[in-house]
């Protein structure tokens, strides 16, 4: 059915519903075929792909109805981690599905609609001329990243007319936020000519799953109705990389308009025992690549120091930097399978004869890019960080000794939180007032105590994260295990570390201790 499907696809005037419907089949065909063999999940997605490979690289947006991604191999998450993909695709825009980002079929089941709103920000598209670089925008087209003003906010202001300062910061800093826009709203010229080939990059084609947000399209991906019509952009939109709503409310559509966060659109949480790592805490990917970038782009050449050292690095250097830090900070084997583990890395550094002094300024400049891309600054990632820093930089001033002999196939280094532990295990001091808790209903006097009905309830969630690190208080195992230790703090008042019980919650508990515990 999947092969009878994608048959029809290529063919004139097809239904949109075909289209949805070989989606579908796709995947479902996928789905139960065996891992691998002549009939095996790989086999049936090459297969696909050649019945469909007349019909180029194309997301097709769906009148009412999805976004339709044709012949797209790389899907990602917004920390950079790749979603499985299948030749044709249908990705959810109404919202509402439950297998986000692909489609379910919610949006006939909602009535959703694909028309823009009447009241939508004008297409207009502004000029602020500034002495070494001119600025464009367009309103109508912006997604509200904040990648613009978050990070250069002496050009780009929020809720300030005039929107855009040209002369607010150095022109290398102004040029890389245009880049950054995800939307295609900005671009820039130099005297009078706009560089909108340079704003439009040379990279793969993608499709971004923002946290929270829009599709993030990047290398010239086609956007057409479902009767391969161009989609109509506004004045100075970008081809190359542009933004489509994913809550299903932007009065843009199909582009985003930065209604997801007026409509509180959220991607399902993670759950509360899967604990970040240090790779997904950070930012993921784009956020190390961010940091990266800054390094080797702006601090390295403007230093006497680290300039001659890195002169002829690689111009793919700072994403391979990145790819390493994902690996050893918990994330997806980025270095490993896309550059060769950790004997490419050490063969990097064999006879560099890097010194203490080359090994300091690296780690303190690698800091300020940390800082400047906008890493998370909690006491707790930044110890991981640092300590990892430190660690890795030592060793690269050992193994680059002349005449030193590394062992060449040491496994990759994993870090985590150490001593300090995830955020969440301590209470912050910069925390708000909290919420007044809601009111445990006590056992009885005469009562027998159980954990499920009676002293589960007694530990808030915060109680929970602040102590996961030794045992879990949500678990009937643990808290029996540990039970006359914490009685003991209990009784001092040194837990839960913002406060101590009253005297009847301990009451409570010690009764449960000394009655047997029951669960």
């Amino acid at each position: 059915m999947a092969k009878a499907a994608t048959a029809l696809i290529g063919t004139p005037h097809v239904p949109a519903e075909i289209l949805e419907a070989a989606a579908a089949l796709q995947d479902l065909a996928c789905q139960f075929a065996p891992p691998e063999g002549p009939h095996g999940v790989v086999a049936r997605i090459a297969e696909l792909k050649e019945m469909q490979a007349g019909l180029g690289r194309a997301i097709k947006v769906v009148l009412n109805g999805p976004y339709l991604a044709i012949n797209i191999d790389t899907l990602k998450t917004w920390l950079g981690e790749l979603i499985a993909t299948r030749p044709l695709l249908a990705l959810c825009r109404c919202g509402g599905s439950a297998s986000k980002p692909f489609c379910d079929g919610t949006h006939a089941r909602i009535d959703f609609t694909g028309h823009k709103d009447p009241r939508r920000v004008a297409d207009r598209r502004d000029t602020y001329v500034g002495t070494a670089v001119t600025i464009f925008d367009n309103r109508s087209i912006c997604a509200h990243s904040g990648f613009c003003t978050d990070r250069l906010s002496s050009v780009f202001h929020v809720g300030q007319e005039p929107f855009v300062t040209a002369n607010g910061a150095r022109m290398d800093e102004i040029i890389r936020a245009v880049r950054a826009c995800p939307s295609g709203a900005l671009s820039y010229a130099l005297g009078a000519v706009e560089a909108r080939s340079q704003v439009d990059q040379e990279r793969q084609p993608a499709i971004e799953v923002s946290k929270d947000g829009p599709y993030r399209v990047t290398g010239g991906i086609p956007l057409t109705d479902a009767h391969d019509n161009e989609v109509a952009r506004t004045s100075g939109a970008s081809r190359e990389h542009y933004s489509l709503c994913r809550c299903g409310h932007s009065q843009n559509k199909p582009f985003c308009s930065g209604m997801h966060w007026y409509v509180d659109f959220h991607d399902p949480p993670l759950p509360p025992s899967n604990e970040r790592t240090l790779f997904q805490w950070a930012g993921g990917f784009p956020a190390l690549l961010r940091m990266t970038q800054l390094f080797y782009n702006k601090y390295v050449p403007q230093d006497p120091l680290l300039r001659p050292l890195f002169a002829q690095m690689a111009p793919d250097h700072p994403e391979r930097v990145a790819s390493w830090l994902s690996e050893v900070f918990g994330g997806p084997k980025f270095y490993g399978e896309r550059y060769g583990g950790y004997p490419r890395m050490l063969s990097q550094h064999i006879g560099k004869g890097i010194t203490e002094e080359h090994r300091s300024r690296w780690a303190s400049l690698l800091t300020q890019a940390a800082n400047e891309a906008s890493l998370p600054n909690d006491p707790e990632f930044r110890s991981a960080f640092s300590s990892y820093i430190e660690w890795g930089s030592r060793l690269a001033v050992e193994n680059s000794t002349p005449g030193a002999r590394p062992p060449m196939h040491m496994p990759m280094p994993r870090w985590d939180w150490g001593t300090a532990g995830p955020p969440g295990l301590r209470v912050s001091a910069l925390d708000p007032e909290p919420e007044q808790e809601e009111e445990v209903v006590l056992p009885a006097a005469d009562e027998q105590p159980h954990y499920a009905q009676h002293i589960k309830p007694l530990f808030r969630p915060r109680d929970r994260e602040s102590m996961k690190w030794a045992f879990d208080l949500w678990s009937y195992q643990d808290v029996v295990k540990q039970a006359n230790g914490i009685l003991q703090r209990l009784q001092q008042g040194s837990m839960p570390c913002d406060g101590a019980w009253s005297e009847e919650k301990v009451a409570v508990f010690q009764r449960w201790v000394e009655s047997g515990m029951k669960e």
